[in-house]
């Protein structure tokens, strides 16, 4: 689909861009080449009449993004998550996107609804509301179960939402192309990856099967947390475009107000929410990545409820020790070690200057350990952090930039509630909790028990292995020293010698 209707959306794309000053500042802060300046200025300048006005009152890239429409505005809130891709500044001004959009008509979902259940929706509820939330993919009802009179919340896709980002997605795989051709230079921005890396989360937000095993996912993980709910989903009545979860009661946690007119203790929870994401992160690498205000209720038993499961982060074991190492670190000031950290991670090419790494890490540290309390941030850390690390040649994470990007968001919430709270004094005994648990000596000998047992499944196979690795070597010529052979047996037998030392270890202490 790269015809004529794509350049059509292209130039519109352009004229918006153009029309309400965007063009410009989104060309600077990506540190577009000249030849691609010139390029998106020819196509968005002479059709500037054509392009959509917005509301100006946003800020001029927020302006267009959300003239432009449902796929724009999601892009921009993906982008939001790349400052290595779109600058610092520009993804500060993206995180305050909102897809609020006009709702659909209650027929058209309940037509939906009874499509995709093959069954009228008076069989499956007693009432079912008009919308009470509204966003660009999708759209909330309230409603009531015939059979048990139960509460509940349906979301239901936006009729023809699928194909109409489809359309979008195309256009900007036909731009990505256009950059890529007319600057090669540009291609460290990877435009090509960042779409595809926005196809992705787009497709999986349109297929709310996916969203609705990450909020049963999320659920289990987080049953046993006190204070923190995530809403049961009720699979029966869950497809690709509809999806039901309970109906959580509570207030709005974006409203301070009516917190306290509940009897609510602001303080107490800006620290449940700190600490509740950041122990999601390190206890169980799956965390909510888009827990703004709009996404948390308070419950009438002060319980904090998370809604909204189409954006979730994954960080695998050994990512979450290390970020928690350099959390520590930075906690107690001890900047060669989080250096350490991040070159034993391979985060840092091995041939940089530790200690020049570990003096440009305390210059990060110790103006933010110097500000009152109510200014101290984690979220800034990260940010200057992810800054002076990629001046060492560290290559972009995304899922970093993902958790620093919540982070930021979930400070937002903390500070909403509680002006005060001490960021670090927070966040520490969850942290260090993580470090006493993964990092001492039961978690050593855990991950030798891990290795034995992962040995112990391929334990029939290693002779063959063993006879495959000398025949193929036998049909070499060896290297002057060490051959790899050697190496891959050494590694062998260490491994094999590592299994039994962790299973004795395993049986003495446990």
């Amino acid at each position: 689909m790269r015809g004529p209707h794509n350049i059509w959306r292209l130039i519109r794309t352009g004229a918006t861009f153009e029309r309400t000053g965007a063009m410009a500042e989104a060309l600077a802060a990506m540190d577009a080449p000249r030849s691609v300046r010139i390029g998106l200025r020819v196509l968005g300048w002479p059709f500037k009449w054509l392009g959509l006005k917005g509301d100006p009152d946003l800020p001029p890239v927020v302006r267009a993004l959300t003239a432009l429409g449902p796929a724009y505005i999601k892009f921009g809130q993906i982008l939001s998550t790349r400052p290595d891709v779109v600058g610092p500044k520009l993804a500060r001004e993206l995180r305050v996107l909102q897809d609020k959009l006009p709702p659909f008509d209650s027929a058209t979902a309940k037509r939906m609804i009874a499509e995709d259940m093959e069954t009228p929706v008076t069989d499956l509820f007693t009432e079912f509301s008009e919308p009470v939330a509204a966003a660009s993919i999708a759209q909330v009802h309230r409603a009531t179960l015939r059979d048990t009179g139960q509460d509940v919340a349906v979301k239901v896709l936006r009729p023809g939402i699928e194909r109409a980002f489809r359309r979008d997605i195309d256009a900007f795989y036909l731009m990505a192309g256009w950059i890529e051709t007319l600057s090669p230079a540009s291609r460290r921005l990877r435009p090509q990856e960042v779409i595809a890396h926005f196809e992705g989360v787009v497709m999986r937000e349109l297929d709310l099967r996916i969203e609705s095993s990450a909020a049963g996912e999320f659920a289990a993980k987080t049953a046993e947390d006190d204070g923190f709910r995530v809403p049961a989903v009720n699979w029966f009545l869950c497809s690709r475009r509809v999806m039901m979860l309970d109906w959580a009661e509570g207030v709005s946690m974006g409203d301070p107000e009516a917190i306290d007119a509940a009897g609510h203790d602001r303080v107490a929870l800006a620290e449940r929410v700190l600490q509740m994401f950041l122990r999601h992160a390190l206890r169980d690498g799956f965390f909510h990545a888009d827990m703004h205000q709009g996404n948390l209720k308070v419950a009438p038993n002060g319980d904090i409820v998370a809604l909204d499961f189409g954006i979730m982060g994954r960080l695998d074991e050994y990512t979450r020790r290390v970020y928690a190492e350099i959390l520590m670190g930075f906690i107690r000031r001890d900047y060669r070690r989080v250096a350490e950290v991040h070159f034993e991670a391979g985060y840092v090419p091995a041939d940089r200057d530790i200690d020049e790494f570990a003096q440009a890490l305390r210059s990060v540290g110790e103006p933010i350990f110097g500000m009152d309390a109510s200014r101290i941030s984690m979220a800034r850390l990260l940010s200057y952090l992810f800054e002076v690390t990629e001046q060492f040649g560290m290559e972009t994470r995304t899922e970093l930039i993902l958790l620093q990007r919540t982070m930021v968001v979930v400070e937002g919430v903390a500070r909403s509630l509680d002006a005060n709270i001490n960021i670090w004094k927070t966040a520490r005994p969850v942290v260090e909790d993580y470090i006493s648990r993964n990092l001492g000596p039961q978690a050593m000998v855990r991950d030798l028990w891990r290795t034995a047992q992962v040995l112990s499944r391929f334990g029939p196979r290693l002779p063959q292995m063993a006879q495959d690795a000398l025949l193929a070597n036998a049909n070499t010529s060896p290297p002057p020293r060490r051959s790899r052979l050697g190496e891959r047996l050494g590694y062998l037998a260490g491994g094999v010698a590592l299994a039994f030392v962790s299973v004795a270890a395993w049986e003495f202490w446990f």
